[in-house]
């Protein structure tokens, strides 16, 4: 991100500043980062600029929103120098292989055996299902974000706005180096991919991240319960705290029933 970038944009910008990577000692500038809150057409107006000045904005959540560090965001806490490019990864090769990773009996987990892990991830087992079909968008994907941005403000109104150099919003995410699925894996380049299929198969758009989350607008959901399993199987393979750390009960099948229809997608990383 450069001041050049911030300077091609329509309208004035609320106050905020550039934000370097590393907590300030890294070599990258990898955001600027509003001092407050904005309203969600802030938002709207940056995204559809982003054609003609290559910014692409972001809503960021904080580990706690009333603390002044902002964390990560306002302290630097992130690390673009530590991902490699989206373009590196094949998704449907990523999610297998994460997959398999979660679904592997774990001899040393004291809370999963192998009957109880296996119950979660039913009816595929430690079986890859393959990836869901695309499905053709019900609606606009970028109207559909912009409806899903005052939404989440409503319930996050701390929430500030982050203006990232990126193709997409996708992409954005480990163009800032956010470090948020860290404990799983630590190159969001590896997210990115997954996420900028979706975008194509779903009509997803990345609204908002926080310090270990991810929020999404989708205009192609899953209809069906085989198609919305099979999406469920992916969220898993990405996240897999959604279903072992979500709504009870705490199984793939449960959660495809909670996404089938739904226009929104919440991630969250322990």
């Amino acid at each position: 991100m450069t001041p050049e970038l911030l300077s091609a944009l329509a309208a004035p910008l609320p106050p905020g500043r550039l934000i370097t990577s590393d907590e300030g000692d890294g070599d990258i500038t990898a955001l600027w980062l509003s001092d407050g809150a904005v309203p969600a057409e802030t938002w709207k107006r940056i995204r559809d600029q982003h054609p003609h000045t290559g910014v692409w904005p972001l809503l960021l959540d904080a580990l706690d929103p009333n603390a002044a560090e902002f964390r990560p965001w306002g302290c630097g806490e992130v690390f673009p120098e530590r991902m490699s490019s989206p373009a590196d990864h094949d998704p449907a090769d990523l999610l297998e292989q994460w997959w398999a990773t979660y679904t592997a009996h774990d001899e040393d987990d004291d809370m999963l055996d192998i009957k109880r892990r296996l119950a979660v991830t039913a009816p595929f087992g430690q079986a890859w299902p393959g990836l869901a079909p695309g499905r053709e968008a019900v609606a606009d994907p970028d109207e559909l974000a912009s409806e899903f941005a005052p939404t989440f403000l409503v319930d996050r109104p701390r929430t500030r706005l982050g203006l990232i150099a990126a193709g997409s919003g996708a992409t954005a995410l480990t163009a800032a180096g956010w470090f948020g699925p860290c404990n799983y894996d630590n190159d969001t380049a590896k997210i990115s991919a997954v996420l900028q299929d979706w975008e194509h198969r779903f009509g997803a758009r990345v609204v908002a991240a926080g310090f270990d989350t991810l929020h999404l607008s989708i205009a192609a959901p899953p209809v069906s319960e085989q198609d919305a399993l099979l999406v469920a199987a992916e969220h898993f393979a990405l996240c897999p705290d959604n279903i072992w750390q979500g709504c009870r009960p705490y199984t793939l099948a449960a959660y495809a029933e909670r996404i089938t229809g739904a226009h929104r997608w919440d991630f969250w990383w322990d």
